[in-house]
């Protein structure tokens, strides 16, 4: 198996001195990071260090993800662990937990929720597009520390034949108990996209992170 830490990470935006928010952005099943770094003309915000890590096969992992993890195995564990080794390459050059921002989109939304709830912490924020915690039918997370009033934003469709509605307000569930603060919108009729008003959640949010100065302290 190719693993995911073999393969490339895209990064774009304003060098890590220049940034004033990071922003980590991963993509949904069978795309690349071209996918999700076309978000980045749509949010339209300078000062901003975008990282887009490349999937192995442009999948994260190969079956959905409400299956057993057992079946997604070893490809999830893989994915987690580049995840968090693209984190940790983030902190390791000086830029603090509260100014990175988690999001992806579709499998990636799924794959970043999944690792902040095994990752919780004070992050800038989290943007889940289309996506919730992995696991089947009656899975319960119960992450091990506090977001501490991380903002969190989901938005997903009520038709949506990849990421079932009711997964969505669980997942939400979720962080709220681990104290993030959850923005939640359910769009009626919404195809596998991500629309202008969740560009704009995403803006709003990144502007946060952006207001408390650089990313990295000169």
């Amino acid at each position: 198996m190719s693993t995911h830490l073999e393969q490339p990470v895209i990064r774009q935006g304003a060098s890590l001195l220049q940034s004033k928010a990071v922003v980590v952005m991963m993509h949904g099943r069978s795309q690349t990071t071209d996918d999700i770094l076309s978000l980045v003309d749509r949010i339209d915000l300078p000062d901003v260090h975008y990282m887009a890590p490349q999937a192995a096969g442009n999948s994260w992992y190969p079956k959905g993800f409400m299956e057993k993890l057992s079946e997604n195995e070893p490809h999830v564990s893989d994915a987690l662990k580049s995840y968090h080794a693209r984190i940790t390459s983030l902190l390791e050059e000086g830029v603090p937990l509260n100014k990175i921002v988690l999001a992806g989109f579709s499998q990636g939304a799924c794959l970043t929720a999944e690792y902040a709830l095994r990752h919780p912490g004070r992050y800038g924020g989290l943007l889940l597009f289309t996506g919730g915690a992995l696991g089947p039918e009656g899975t319960r997370w119960k992450p091990n520390g506090s977001f501490n009033e991380t903002p969190v934003f989901l938005g997903s469709s009520d038709v949506d034949s990849w990421v079932p509605e009711k997964r969505v307000h669980e997942t939400a569930a979720a962080f709220e108990q681990a104290g993030a603060h959850v923005t939640k919108k359910i769009y009626k009729g919404m195809d596998h996209l991500v629309n202008d008003e969740e560009i704009a959640a995403a803006r709003e949010m990144i502007q946060k992170v952006q207001a408390s100065g650089l990313a990295v302290s000169p």
